[in-house]
């Protein structure tokens, strides 16, 4: 059901309002210093007691710097049993907010290229970003592919819930996601209301669409040849069903009302192929859906903003915002 703006305001004040009643559990927890994230200026938990529900064996968090450069860090973390937002606020809010969802090929989830720099980019354009720390489903969880989705629906639902706290319109929350968070921000974006996890908080009554979604270069089909085959192996397993594939396929399950969407691929990415944003392109069409599509001949994969530097790439942000104001998550000066 989808829910105009004075509604889901009205919902989101109320909710906030009312304090959250269930034995043995508390309200989620207030956003708090991080302890174990670099350079985190703040962290929210996103559920009651800090470790995601279903854990089916202990895992052990691990923070590995991939870079040779210390002036160019780029570190990724696996090992999530704590999923939590690191957020990044802006000096100007312009009352939008941004969910951004790192790759990583569902093994870990990048820190620096796709999460921390793309939300200061933001952050500096008046965006409060929430960078998702999301945890991975071939670590041991009874909701297996699910996993990441239930923790995204429920960061959507928390930033809408804190609202005011963040002086953001409840509305005008916004996803992006690269590579396999690509294909958890597209996931999110045609399965926002799947029943996925049971509601435990007030947070929870609020709706889990986005505003509008940015899938760039995403894994996007698990049936090959256009699936990455790490991000489906991890996600289904070694011989998953055509049903499963089907089921974690974002094309293959937009709604009737999804989201506007921006997306964007580099034509010549090794990893993976273009033919999974054209995809999902197509599938949004079918169902009239506001789509902006970029392609460029060259930027390969994992681009993120430092990589696109020097190429015709580098622009895609600039393109994103001009897009995102014309699609109403920015007000008019």
């Amino acid at each position: 059901m989808m829910m105009d703006r004075r509604t889901l305001l009205a919902s989101s004040l109320l909710a906030g309002a009312a304090p959250w009643r269930a034995e043995g559990m508390m309200a989620s927890p207030p956003a708090t210093p991080s302890d174990d994230l670099p350079d985190a200026p703040e962290v929210i938990s996103l559920w009651p007691g800090g470790t995601g529900p279903g854990r089916l064996h202990p895992i052990t968090q691990e923070i590995v710097e991939r870079s040779k450069d210390p002036a160019l860090p780029d570190r990724a973390i696996h090992g999530i049993s704590h999923p939590r937002m690191v957020v990044f606020r802006p000096k100007q809010p312009n009352g939008a907010a941004v969910l951004i969802t790192p790759g990583g090929g569902y093994v870990r989830v990048v820190i620096d290229r796709e999460g921390y720099e793309m939300a200061r980019w933001l952050a500096a354009r008046g965006f409060t970003c929430f960078v998702l720390f999301y945890r991975l489903p071939g670590e041991g969880w009874a909701s297996g592919p699910d996993t990441a989705l239930i923790d995204a629906q429920r960061a959507i639902r928390i930033i809408r819930h804190r609202a005011g706290q963040y002086g953001i319109d409840p509305a005008r929350v916004a996803s992006m996601g690269f590579s396999a968070g690509g294909h958890l921000c597209a996931d999110l974006s045609s399965r926002f209301d799947a029943a996925v996890y049971a509601p435990i908080d007030a947070a929870d009554a609020l709706p889990a669409r986005p505003f509008c979604s940015a899938p760039v270069y995403p894994v996007i089909s698990m049936t090959p040849p256009l699936a990455h085959a790490g991000s489906r192996r991890e996600m289904l397993g070694d011989h998953p069903s055509a049903a499963q594939e089907a089921a974690h396929s974002p094309d293959r399950n937009i709604p009737a009302n999804p989201p506007p969407h921006f997306l964007l691929h580099a034509e010549d990415d090794p990893a993976v192929p273009v033919g999974n944003t054209l995809a999902l392109r197509d599938a949004l069409k079918a169902k009239g859906a506001r789509v902006e599509c970029h392609l460029f001949e060259q930027g390969g994969h994992g681009f993120g903003l430092r990589n696109a530097a020097g190429k015709p790439v580098a622009i895609w942000p600039q393109l994103w915002l001009n897009w995102a104001q014309t699609a109403g998550l920015v007000k008019p000066a």
